[in-house]
């Protein structure tokens, strides 16, 4: 990935898996209205191509509900730093759009927020200090895989263990689902927020 992240529109490949179509089976149907939030306009291409596997798709509702839920142990702003910076390291852009777009605003992230986890520079000078080390923690796991002892104890200072566990837990659910984004190539949202 270049030095910051694509500021101008990339051109799609063809998807590798095609989204279900409507007119859905009724249980597709069911399970599709399941995964769709109320904010979306739509439903997401991401959810039509998951659903290709529903069996797969329908245990992955509680996951993703619990962690982006009103009962998730972190806060709205945390947990969407961390979304949207995992999706930037993993180059999924479908996926940063879309929570940019949905989420964004009432998280309370503006253009520094947008810049910092979009860009590859590793300037985080103009985040706040405990933004920062969500950041610095997405990519100590991305390119590591691991959090070392120092930059442990600064997110022990701010977090709780129970936390922590569900911060690492979304930093991996969010790097699968750019997987399955990049992988197989979902179509951008026509209403998505871009690089």
């Amino acid at each position: 990935m270049p030095s910051t992240a694509p500021q101008s529109p990339v051109p799609q490949r063809a998807p590798r898996i095609a989204q279900l179509q409507p007119p859905y089976p009724d249980a597709i149907d069911t399970l599709l209205t399941r995964m769709t939030p109320p904010q979306a306009p739509e439903v997401l291409s991401l959810f039509k191509v998951l659903a290709v596997n529903p069996a797969l798709a329908e245990r992955t509702l509680d996951l993703g509900r619990y962690l982006l839920g009103r009962h998730a142990a972190i806060e709205l702003r945390d947990r969407e730093l961390v979304i949207l910076r995992v999706c930037a390291r993993c180059g999924a852009e479908y996926e940063w759009g879309v929570h940019w777009t949905g989420f964004a605003d009432a998280a309370g992230l503006g253009d520094v927020e947008r810049r910092a986890t979009a860009s590859m520079d590793g300037d985080f000078t103009q985040l706040a200090p405990k933004d920062a080390l969500l950041i610095t923690m997405v990519d100590r796991l991305h390119d590591t895989g691991d959090i070392d002892d120092a930059l442990w104890e600064a997110l022990n200072a701010h977090w709780s263990h129970a936390q922590l566990i569900e911060l690492m837990m979304l930093a991996g659910w969010y790097h699968a689902v750019s997987y399955v984004c990049n992988a197989t190539r979902v179509p951008l949202e026509t209403w998505a927020a871009r690089w």
